[in-house]
């Protein structure tokens, strides 16, 4: 099953996303991730994924108009994040999609009183999507 993790500036939540499906799902999902627009990948977003022992330094922030310009199709749009929900384009033929939205770690981070308290955002949101990812593909039917 093809699935495309789709959030705004595919930096983190999306990231993260396909980097657990990848680790923990790569036998049953083909997974990618994009944003609406690509802000690079978040430096605490590969902190946290690699303390889990996940590299995703590997995946690139891209867009989902680059990933549609080279006619990539997906069977499932998982959209992480409300923005990305409310501005996901129709998708053609079979395509569905899904919302399962996630905080936004840089957000829960932004009032930490030090780089540790910031990474735990971080870690929660993580661990909020492994378990996700651990539903599926079984939650995508």
């Amino acid at each position: 099953m093809k699935v495309l993790f789709l959030c705004t500036g595919n930096s983190c939540r999306s990231q993260m996303a396909e980097g657990w499906a990848r680790s923990l799902k790569g036998d049953v999902l083909d997974a990618y991730s994009a944003g609406i627009v690509a802000h690079g990948q978040n430096p605490n977003a590969i902190k946290v994924m690699a303390e889990a022992g996940v590299d995703i330094t590997g995946q690139a922030s891209k867009t989902l108009a680059s990933l549609l310009e080279r006619g990539a199709t997906f069977d499932v749009v998982v959209t992480v994040c409300g923005h990305a929900d409310e501005n996901c384009p129709i998708f053609p033929g079979k395509t569905r999609k899904i919302h399962h939205g996630f905080d936004d770690p840089p957000k829960l981070a932004q009032n930490a009183k030090t780089p540790e308290e910031a990474l735990d955002a971080y870690r929660k949101v993580r661990d909020e999507i492994k378990a996700y990812i651990m539903t599926l593909p079984e939650a995508l039917a």
